[in-house]
């Protein structure tokens, strides 16, 4: 005869076909299959069994890895114990329930190391943002107009990858980073504006001294004129840049009218240096002459009075005989001065 499966130990089938499973509180029913043999009705809820306790140990792996936050593993661990609980199944509910309970403290203590690691990176979160406040605020009290926008920037971009920390800290903390990028593009902007007047009233007084030097370009009273253009050249120099295609632009003219009046009065004294070449020839003999008289003068016999009537003589012819070039005057501290009276660097 057959023998019929009615009983396991952890359920059984009554001669209803009820089936019960077996806990340590006492026996439950879980499900009733009448139409079905013992041994498919014990078959059936326990491959239920086998479904939940795979669950359950796919959950303890889950949790153990750490994949599940504290609190996730948290919630996940009440909905399967839930399953457990009132399982219509067959098998070790108290063992599958067990597994459970061992997550409780896995769980704690990832809680704590993350309550640690986010205490870490809080207190990291804390110092950058320190460092961060306090270099805005070395920027905002330079005067570095060309980099400290740009750090600044940086420095915002470096703020926003950080964490929040508690919220009294993080706000103080951000007054004093936004205060201070705040000080700083205002004293920019101040500084720019400032610039741009200084320019703009550098050009007013560059546009009227290359008017009144144009004017003069023409002149032919050489000596006045060429006074007046050292007067505009340092007046030139005191008003300070324009803007700067402004500036070349005037420069340009003002150095074109520099150039028109010295370079006519240049060619008016070479006309001239021409014309009194022969004049530097004839002094130059008188000089040979004058120097001649000298050993007249010495020894007893000097008749002093003809000597003094031969310099008259000589003076005389020498007066006679005109200007001389200038370059046989001054030399070549003349000829530096000329350059320097258009040279705006000499």
């Amino acid at each position: 005869m057959e023998l019929v499966v009615t009983s396991t130990d952890w359920g059984r089938v009554g001669d209803d076909g009820t089936v019960f499973v077996r806990t340590p509180d006492g026996e439950r029913p879980v499900g009733q299959m009448p139409d079905a043999t013992p041994e498919e009705a014990l078959a059936f809820y326990t491959r239920r069994y086998d479904a939940l306790a795979l669950e359950v140990d796919l959950l303890h792996k889950r949790v153990n890895s750490g994949v599940l936050s504290p609190e996730e593993a948290t919630q996940a661990v009440k909905t399967v114990r839930a399953q457990v609980t009132d399982a219509n199944a067959v098998g070790d509910l108290a063992a599958l329930g067990a597994k459970l309970d061992e997550l409780g403290p896995v769980i704690a203590t990832q809680r704590e190391a993350r309550r640690a690691e986010k205490a870490r990176r809080l207190g990291e979160a804390r110092e950058q943002k320190e460092r961060l406040a306090s270099e805005a605020e070395r920027i905002a009290s330079g005067r570095d107009w060309k980099h400290g926008a740009n750090r600044l920037r940086e420095l915002l971009d470096e703020w926003k990858q950080l964490p929040r920390i508690d919220k009294a800290d993080d706000d103080a903390l951000w007054k004093r980073f936004s205060s201070a990028r705040s000080a700083y593009t205002k004293a920019r902007k101040a500084h720019f504006a400032e610039q741009d007047e200084k320019r703009e009233a550098a050009r007013v007084v560059k546009e009227r001294l290359v008017k009144e030097a144009e004017s003069l370009a023409d002149s032919t009273e050489w000596g006045p004129t060429a006074g007046r253009y050292r007067d505009l050249m340092r007046q030139w120099k005191a008003a300070g840049p324009a803007p700067k295609a402004v500036d070349d632009e005037l420069w340009k003219r003002f150095r074109g009218a520099q150039d028109t009046f010295f370079g006519a009065r240049d060619a008016a004294n070479a006309a001239l240096d021409a014309e009194f070449a022969a004049n530097a020839e004839v002094k130059e003999q008188l000089i040979v002459e004058a120097e001649a008289l000298l050993p007249a003068l010495e020894g007893p016999d000097a008749d002093l009075d003809a000597v003094k009537r031969s310099f008259r003589d000589v003076a005389d012819r020498w007066d006679a005989a005109g200007k001389v070039p200038r370059d046989r005057v001054k030399g070549a501290r003349g000829a530096d001065a000329r350059r320097r009276e258009r040279d705006p660097q000499a």
